[in-house]
C-alpha cells in the first residue's frame, strides 16, 4: 500500500552549458537559444524554443545536447518512452557528462519496466556528479520496488541532504519509514515536507496510510477525506481510504471505495486486486477471479511499489482460484461489431465483419462463439465478464473486435456506441481499455488471442477538448508489449488506420482473416504473416496489419489441424 512517486519530470538542476552563438541576423533564433538554455523558463515555452532550433538544425555540441534533453523530457511526459530513450541517447553522444540527460534516460527506462538499465543510468549520473540529489531519489524508488528498504532509506536520506527543498525526497522517505514501521519518523518527514509545500497532495494521501497502519483510523480518514474533497478524482487517495477501511474492518465501506476508484479508472491494479480480496472473503469467487485477472494481466510495465505488490497478490490468488485443466481442445470466442454510434458517424462495416468472423470461427470448430454488436459501455463490460468465465474453461480464448478504437495518453481504447468523449479524460470512464479485453482472455490455458479490426480514425478528435498533458492521437492505436503467452493483432500497424470495405463488402482485414483461418495446417504465427501480406497487397500498400506478442513457444497452434 506504499506509493513511491517517481521523479517530477521537469526537474532540471544543473547550470546549462553555453553553446554556439546564433547569427545576429536572426533575432528569433537568438531568443529561442536563450529560452532553450534557461532552466528557469516556462516548460512549454522552453520545449517550443528548443524544438524550433532542432527543427532548423541550428545547434551543435552541448547546446544541441541541452535541446535534445528538453525534447526527451517532453516525450517522457507524453509517455513515449521509446523515443525519449533514443533522443536522450543522442544527447549523451554529444555530451557524455550531461548528468541531467542520464537521469532522464534512467527515468524513461524505469517507466518501461527496465529497472536494471535505469539503475545503470542513475549510478553513472552519480558517479559523474556525486552531489546530484535527484538520481538518489530515483534509485531509492527502485530499491523500494525490489524490497531493499534500508538501501532505499539511505538513498532518500542522501537526496534530502543534497537537495533539502526536494519534496519527493521527504515524502518518499516517509513512505519507506512507514513500511519499516518507523511511524514517528514518517510523521516527522511529512511535517518537513509541509514546510516546503503545505498543499502538496502526496503528503495528506500518504500520511493517511501511515495513520491507518498505526491504528489511528479517525486521523487517517480525516487526512484522506480532506484530500478527496479537494481532488475528487484522486484515485491514489480513494484507494488509500479504502485500504484504511479494510484495516478498520469495514469491508462494505472499503468495497464502495474500490468501486469508486474503478469508476474513475477501470484499469487500476490496486483497486482490482484489493476488491478481489474482499470478494474472495465474501465467497464470491467468480467476481474475485475477474478482479484478479484485471490486475494480473494489465499491460502496464512500470509498477510503483504498492502496485507491484497488488499485482503479485492478484497473480497468486488467481492461480489458487482458477479451476484445473481446461477440457482438451475447447476453443471459445467473443466477437463484437460496434457500428451504430449515437454521437459520431455510424460504421456500416463492423456488424458485417463481425458476422463474417463469427461464422468462420464456428466453421473451424469453435465450441462457443458469443457474437454481439452495438454494445454500450455497460454491455461491453458485461460481455467481457461473461466471456472471461467461458475462457476459464477453455484451451483457446479469442476476442475479435470491429468498431472505433484509438489511443490517448499511452492507453488503447475500444469505443462503445454510447460514448460521447467530449474531453480526452472522458476515455477512462466512457471507453473500454484494451487491458480489459486482454484480461478477459487471460484465464485460457494455452492460446490467448485478441484481434482488433479497429484502427480507424478517431471521430471524436475534431471536437474533443484537450485537458491532459499527454499525447492525443487522431488515428490508430499505440504499440504494446503484451505478456508472455498472449497475441494481440492490429488490423493496421500502430499509428495507422484500417480501411472499411467498399459498399457492402467486408473490410480487407476481415476478408483475409475469414479466408485464411479456414486453411488447414497453417500455424498461427505464419497465418497472421500471410494475412498481413494479403491485406498489404489488397490495399495497395496502404494498410499493414501487425502482430504483438506470441503464443507459448513449445507448441504449434492451428485453427484447422487438417491433413
Amino acid at each position: 500500500m506504499l506509493r513511491v512517486i517517481p521523479l517530477i519530470l521537469a526537474v532540471f538542476t544543473s547550470v546549462l552549458a553555453a553553446g554556439m552563438s546564433i547569427a545576429a541576423a536572426d533575432p528569433q533564433a537568438g531568443d529561442d537559444l536563450a529560452i532553450c538554455r534557461d532552466r528557469q523558463a516556462d516548460g512549454p515555452a522552453r520545449a517550443t524554443a528548443c524544438d524550433n532550433l532542432l527543427n532548423a538544425d541550428r545547434l551543435t555540441g552541448k547546446d544541441k545536447a541541452i535541446a535534445l534533453t528538453v525534447r526527451g523530457n517532453t516525450l517522457i511526459n507524453k509517455r513515449d518512452y521509446v523515443h525519449a530513450i533514443e533522443v536522450l541517447s543522442t544527447a549523451l553522444d554529444l555530451d557524455p557528462d550531461y548528468v541531467i540527460a542520464l537521469n532522464l534516460r534512467g527515468l524513461a527506462h524505469e517507466r518501461r519496466g527496465e529497472d536494471d538499465l535505469a539503475m545503470a543510468d542513475y549510478n553513472l549520473a552519480l558517479q559523474k556528479r556525486p552531489t546530484y540529489g535527484v538520481p538518489y531519489n530515483n534509485r531509492g524508488v527502485i530499491q523500494v520496488r525490489r524490497g531493499a528498504l534500508q538501501s532505499a532509506l539511505d538513498d532518500f536520506s542522501l537526496s534530502i541532504k543534497l537537495t533539502p527543498k526536494f519534496i519527493l525526497g521527504w515524502t518518499n522517505r516517509a513512505r519507506v519509514r512507514t513500511l519499516m514501521k518507523d511511524y514517528d519518523g514518517a510523521l516527522a518527514d511529512f511535517a518537513e515536507a509541509e514546510k516546503i509545500d503545505p498543499a502538496a497532495p502526496q503528503i495528506a494521501g500518504s500520511r493517511c496510510m501511515t495513520y491507518g497502519l498505526m491504528g489511528k483510523f479517525d486521523q487517517a480518514l480525516a487526512a484522506c477525506n480532506g484530500l478527496i474533497e479537494k481532488q475528487p478524482r484522486n484515485v491514489y487517495a480513494i484507494n488509500n481510504r479504502a485500504d484504511v477501511y479494510v484495516l478498520k474492518g469495514d469491508l462494505d465501506a472499503a468495497l464502495k471505495g474500490y468501486n469508486a476508484a474503478l469508476q474513475i479508472n477501470p484499469n487500476n491494479i490496486r483497486a482490482h486486486s484489493a476488491r478481489g480480496q474482499i470478494y474472495e472473503r465474501k465467497k464470491d469467487l467468480a467476481q474475485a477471479r475477474a478482479d484478479y485477472r484485471a490486475a494480473a494481466y494489465s499491460l502496464t510495465k512500470f509498477d510503483e511499489p504498492e502496485v507491484a505488490r497488488a499485482r503479485a497478490i492478484a497473480q497468486e490468488r488467481l492461480a489458487a482460484l482458477t479451476p484445473g485443466a481446461a477440457p482438451a481442445g475447447r476453443r471459445v470466442a467473443l466477437v463484437i461489431g460496434n457500428g451504430a454510434y449515437t454521437n459520431v458517424h455510424a460504421l456500416p462495416n463492423p456488424p458485417r465483419d463481425a458476422k463474417l468472423i463469427a461464422g468462420a470461427l464456428r466453421d473451424v470448430g469453435f465450441q462457443s462463439v458469443i457474437s454481439v454488436g452495438d454494445l454500450t459501455r455497460d454491455e461491453f463490460f458485461e460481455a467481457l465478464k461473461t466471456f472471461a468465465a467461458e475462457a476459464e474453461k477453455a484451451d483457446w480464448a479469442v476476442v475479435y473486435y470491429a468498431g472505433h478504437g484509438f489511443e490517448i495518453g499511452g492507453v488503447n481504447y475500444l469505443v462503445p456506441v454510447d460514448a460521447k468523449l467530449a474531453a480526452d479524460r472522458d476515455a477512462e470512464t466512457q471507453a473500454v481499455a484494451l487491458e480489459q479485453v486482454i484480461a478477459a482472455v487471460g484465464a485460457a490455458r494455452k492460446m490467448r488471442l485478441v484481434v482488433l479490426d479497429a484502427c480507424r480514425d478517431n471521430p471524436f478528435a475534431p471536437t474533443m477538448q484537450r485537458t491532459l498533458a499527454l499525447k492525443l492521437v487522431d488515428k490508430g492505436f499505440s504499440n504494446i508489449e503484451p505478456g508472455a503467452g498472449f497475441m494481440v493483432v492490429y488490423a493496421a500497424k500502430h499509428g495507422e488506420t484500417a480501411m472499411d470495405g467498399d459498399g457492402s463488402a467486408n473490410s480487407p482485414f476481415a476478408t483475409a482473416l475469414a479466408r485464411e483461418i479456414k486453411q488447414p495446417r497453417v500455424e498461427i504465427r505464419k497465418l497472421f504473416d500471410i494475412i498481413r501480406d494479403d491485406v498489404w497487397a489488397a490495399t495497395r500498400h496502404e494498410q499493414q496489419p501487425f502482430t504483438y506478442g506470441s503464443p507459448p513457444g513449445r507448441e504449434d497452434f492451428y485453427f484447422v489441424a487438417g491433413k
